[in-house]
């Protein structure tokens, strides 16, 4: 029983810091050689 506190507040940082982390990836801009790629698989879907 002793463990689960620290357990617990193991958990709630590894939350914490897996939150910050996606925000920061959501901030992130899209690469442009990712867009080019995208912009390639919309014109060979318009192509058919």
């Amino acid at each position: 029983m002793a463990d689960e506190k620290p357990k617990s507040s193991i958990r709630d940082q590894i939350n914490q810091n897996l939150k910050k982390v996606y925000e920061e990836a959501l901030q992130e801009e899209v690469p442009d050689r990712f867009k080019d790629l995208l912009a390639q698989l919309k014109a060979k879907e318009g192509g058919k």
